[in-house]
């Protein structure tokens, strides 16, 4: 039986504990947000220029929101949905910040379904470390594009997932969907 090496060389700085934050910290934008957290990821991609959109897979903005590529995907399309404010509780949005949120969530589960096919979701947020949340400060929801059939061998047999599509390639075809829907 012949074996296949699968490659996945941006997941071994995570996998060690090394990269958790990166490339973001390589990002300096000319000024925070009111209590922002220098060393929150999402804040920094809350008020970096669009120029550097692409290498932090930030797809979108809002007057409210910040919509990213997951840098470690548990499926092809995982993306995060959060608020541009660090806030570690639904209790401190206001109701036009939770509006927004919830509107991203089905516009880009809407942009997942026709760009990737995507035949249904999970979508869930972690509110503090106890619940799971590996970045208790900042709230952030997960979408994560489900397929039928998707779940392979790997999560079992080798504590990997293969994923079938690099984050620049998905940055490239989920802008350009965003960008045709948009301008509708």
């Amino acid at each position: 039986m012949s074996i296949e090496t699968l490659w996945a060389p941006w997941r071994l700085g995570y996998v060690q504990g090394r990269d958790r934050g990166q490339p973001c910290e390589m990002v300096a934008p000319s000024a925070w947000r009111d209590g922002a957290d220098q060393d929150c990821f999402l804040c920094r991609t809350a008020v970096t220029d669009r120029s550097h959109d692409r290498s932090l897979g930030v797809l979108e903005r809002t007057q409210e929101s910040v919509v990213v590529i997951n840098r470690f995907p548990y499926s092809n399309g995982h993306l995060l949905v959060a608020p541009l404010d660090h806030s570690p509780s639904l209790t401190d949005l206001a109701s036009e910040q939770l509006l927004d949120l919830q509107l991203c969530l089905a516009r880009w589960c809407s942009i997942l379904e026709q760009s990737l096919e995507s035949q249904g979701f999970n979508i869930g947020l972690n509110v503090g470390a106890v619940a799971g949340a590996g970045l208790p400060g900042h709230l952030h929801w997960h979408i994560v594009p489900r397929w039928s059939g998707d779940i392979n061998f790997m999560p079992t047999v080798a504590g990997a997932r293969v994923l079938p599509q690099s984050l620049d390639s998905l940055w490239e075809q989920l802008s350009e969907k965003f960008t045709t829907e948009s301008s509708r």
